[in-house]
């Protein structure tokens, strides 16, 4: 069997407890990198502080494209997902996975990916199932899967879901982990080390779009009521229908779209600037009582102030809009834009 040169650990609700007593049991020697996800939300996290605390390996928040080392502990920080990528630690503000930046699962995936048999992934006690998609990743790449045994969780929701779902290696009480974990990852040789996987469907790392990239969505939604739109051709006519009954023709419809997407737009400069001026009264209060975060809150303000021009500018740029050039119209029975006879 590989020797584990990687361990990925994800936890939720009682997570804290359950971490600081794997932290406490493991050496200082301990021959692996461990990356942590906690669901901590964007709240403030004193994790890597509490994890040092109890035993020797040190501990902190990563840092986006670091480089990671054996013997120490990488923690996710505030509302931000920790993956692997090309032999670092990248930190992303894509979108949400199970409610929940940072999530467990785009760590395992990227985990699983880059260091297949070598990567093993534990699950400890949480709420939901977060964390099961991804650990059963790393088992279809080779990798060893862990769970915490759910009668010994204090939430035993997410250990449970993998175990269902994952053919496990070990489900184990938490004071048994830290044993298995130096087991895994002791006389590690260098044919273990990661590896770099190119195959399709893997989790992408575009720079240009901070580690994300857009994929076509399932449906196009009704913007009269969120609904899936059908659509359907009448003749040379397209249409699109929701459930409720909302219906559109193509022009219709983009038109709708489009001022939707202006209306949104527009919505988020005004939360901008509603920061700017909420961060901005923050500082004037702090300054006022003599707290020493004015400098903190002045850069949020102006930068919420500098965004909400950029967005501003976006809106109000000239966009494509081919649903006005009349083609469509031309194509269903030669009319024009305005519906007359030409």
């Amino acid at each position: 069997m590989a020797r584990s040169a990687v361990i990925a650990i994800g936890a939720s609700a009682g997570g804290v407890s359950a971490l600081r007593s794997l932290a406490a049991a493991l050496p200082e020697t301990f021959a692996a990198p461990i990356l942590v996800v906690l669901h901590v939300g964007a709240h403030r996290s004193e994790l890597p502080e509490l994890l040092s605390a109890v035993g020797p390996m040190p501990a902190k928040h990563a840092e986006d494209d670091e480089a990671f080392h054996p013997g120490n502990i990488y923690v996710a920080p505030p509302d931000r997902h920790m993956i692997v990528a090309e032999g670092r630690l990248r930190l992303l503000r894509t979108p949400k996975e199970n409610w929940a930046r940072p999530a467990i699962d785009p760590l395992f995936r990227s985990v699983a990916e880059s260091y297949g048999p070598n990567a093993a992934g534990v699950i400890l006690t949480g709420n939901l199932n977060d964390g099961t998609l991804g650990l059963l990743e790393i088992k279809r790449r080779g990798g060893i899967t862990v769970v915490q045994n759910p009668r010994d969780a204090a939430h035993p929701e997410m250990p449970r879901s993998a175990a269902v779902h994952v053919s496990l290696d070990h489900c184990l009480p938490l004071v048994e982990i830290p044993e298995l974990l130096v087991e895994l990852t002791t006389n590690r040789k260098e044919a273990d080390m990661p590896i770099t996987s190119t195959q399709p469907g893997a989790v992408r790392h575009s720079a240009e779009n901070n580690g994300w990239e857009l994929e076509r969505p399932v449906a196009v939604t009704c913007p009269d009521c969120g609904g899936a739109l059908k659509r359907s051709v009448e003749g040379s006519i397209v249409k699109f229908g929701c459930h409720i009954g909302h219906s559109y023709t193509a022009e219709v419809m983009a038109s709708a779209h489009f001022d939707e997407l202006e209306r949104v737009m527009r919505a988020a400069v005004r939360f901008l600037n509603e920061r700017a001026e909420f961060c901005l009264q923050m500082a004037e209060h702090s300054q006022s009582t003599g707290f020493d975060d004015v400098a903190d809150w002045h850069a949020a303000s102006q930068q919420a102030l500098d965004r909400a021009y950029k967005l501003r500018d976006l809106v109000e740029q000239d966009w494509i809009t081919p649903e006005t050039n009349g083609r469509l119209a031309s194509a269903s029975g030669g009319r024009d834009p305005a519906g007359l006879p030409r």
